[in-house]
């Protein structure tokens, strides 16, 4: 029992800011979802600061298509966030479930998205998150907007200060992308990019093998367009451009989508009053099951097949040169999620480190075709080093013998040896990272993660700081274990 009214019953998902469970409010009689925050003790600042915030502007939200923020609750030394419980799926997995969506099946699920959306903006809140995992569906074809974690009022600048890249990669705008503070035009983007995803079954860009690869694209390249898109390749065009002024205002996407196929023609076209959840019935009702209310995050931040995993801490780099440069030695993690496709591992160990991995497969080498050399050693920077951590741990989970070479040839002989270091990683059969950050001045990196051995038995969780060391090329190597 929680706060003397509210009662557990099974956890139905988990994302960087915690565990999400469905529960009961038994002074009401209903069910909820209760979403625990700061798993890890002395290491929970962060997230509790987020599930207030998320707590706060989603409480400024009386919306039918916005998931209903009940209370904020603490017990002993953990905190709750309880919430509307939304039985269903949410648009990632409704995709995966049944493929892309024709216009006329998709517009009404992202025309309720927008609603939210522009209501959001209106109260002068940017979500920062916009993606699929996001948006709650349930068998009606009823969407709700989620996880609020890191949206913003646009007179709070308290994540803009910490220097947190914000938003999922495939779905991030380029300015955003290129170390910009997200405006209502980038969820305006995010939005156009869901939509993209809706229609061709697959996000806009790919970030699995190279997610630093990908950054660059969006922030270079011009935005992919979709050949079938229908009566709604206009909302793509205006949507998802690179200049933000040119992006239609969320209200008028809204009345777009709202207005149905005739507003390709008539442009801009008054809202079609609440025909929107009217409209549902050209998407069939489809069988899912209780899935999780929040798919978070990731956020803000569990590794491939996260929901848009908990965003990792550190802004992205401003221009191409800083991008390259870290693309030669490693990928982009984020401080709240991605959206991918299959579950990768994500481990750490006393005495030899740990992280989350933001780009699955992507090598330490991994970085952008084509482009140019850095002439200069890049900045420590937090995406840079929450990357590093990224890549570390999927490669100790895989290959620790090639995961023992990112350590320094000091912290190698202080683990044990390789002989020592694969007593603990060569037992490690799977790992996910539940959050992490870094503190560029500090040369540390900070997370949470939860591993599974190969003798069996229960998930074990653990909170881990590594000291690392930049190195001339602008890699970094594993130089202590702080925890």
């Amino acid at each position: 029992m929680i706060a003397g009214r509210y009662t557990l019953d099974r956890e139905v998902g988990r994302g960087g800011m915690g565990a999400v469970w469905l529960g009961r409010d038994e002074v009401l009689g209903r069910q909820v979802a209760v979403k625990r925050i700061g798993l890890a003790p002395g290491a929970s600042d962060a997230d509790l600061h987020r599930a207030e915030r998320e707590a706060k502007l989603a409480a400024r939200l009386n919306h039918p298509h916005v998931v209903a923020v009940f209370d904020l609750v603490d017990e002993g030394d953990q905190q709750w966030l309880v919430m509307e419980y939304v039985e269903g799926t949410n648009l990632s997995g409704l995709l995966r479930d049944r493929g892309r969506l024709t216009p006329d099946q998709a517009a009404p699920l992202l025309g309720q998205a927008a609603d939210a959306l522009a209501a959001a903006h209106a109260a002068g809140i940017v979500h920062r998150d916009v993606k699929p995992s996001n948006m709650l569906v349930t068998d009606e074809g009823h969407l709700k907007l989620s996880d609020f974690g890191i949206a913003r009022a646009e007179a709070d600048p308290s994540l803009t200060q910490t220097g947190l890249l914000t938003g999922s990669p495939a779905y991030l705008a380029p300015e955003v992308a290129s170390g910009s503070t997200a405006t209502d035009r980038s969820d305006v983007w995010s939005l156009g990019a869901s939509l993209y995803h809706a229609l061709s079954g697959h996000p806009p860009y790919e970030v699995k093998d190279n997610v630093l690869g990908a950054l660059y694209r969006i922030v270079h390249e011009d935005p992919p367009r979709l050949d079938d898109a229908g009566w709604l390749a206009p909302l793509l065009e205006h949507t998802m451009t690179h200049d933000p002024a040119e992006r239609w205002p969320m209200h008028r996407v809204r009345d777009f989508l709202a207005a149905g196929p005739g507003s390709a023609e008539t442009a801009v076209l008054p809202r079609a009053g609440s025909g929107e959840t009217q409209r549902l019935s050209v998407l069939p009702p489809v069988s899912t099951g209780v899935a999780p209310v929040v798919t978070p995050a990731a956020a803000a931040a569990a590794t491939g097949g996260r929901a848009e995993r908990p965003r990792r801490a550190g802004p992205v780099l401003a221009a191409a040169l800083a991008l390259v440069a870290i693309a030669a030695v490693t990928g982009l993690a984020f401080v709240l999620g991605n959206d991918r496709a299959t579950e990768q591992p994500a481990t750490a160990a006393p005495g030899s480190g740990g992280s989350a991995s933001g780009s699955p497969e992507a090598s330490p080498s991994g970085s952008p075709s084509g482009s140019p050399s850095p002439t200069a050693q890049p900045r420590p920077t937090a995406a840079s080093m929450t990357a590093f951590v990224d890549q570390y741990i999927p490669l100790a989970a895989s290959d620790p013998e090639s995961a023992f070479a990112m350590l320094t040839p000091a912290f190698q002989q202080a683990s044990g040896g390789l002989d020592g270091y694969l007593g603990f990683w060569g037992t490690v059969r799977r790992a996910e990272v539940l959050d992490v950050s870094a503190d560029p001045a500090a040369g540390t990196v900070s997370y949470v993660y939860r591993r599974q051995t190969e003798a069996g038995g229960g998930p074990v969780e653990e909170s881990v700081t590594l000291q690392l060391q930049q190195q001339s090329d602008g890699s970094y190597l594993i130089a202590g274990d702080l925890s």
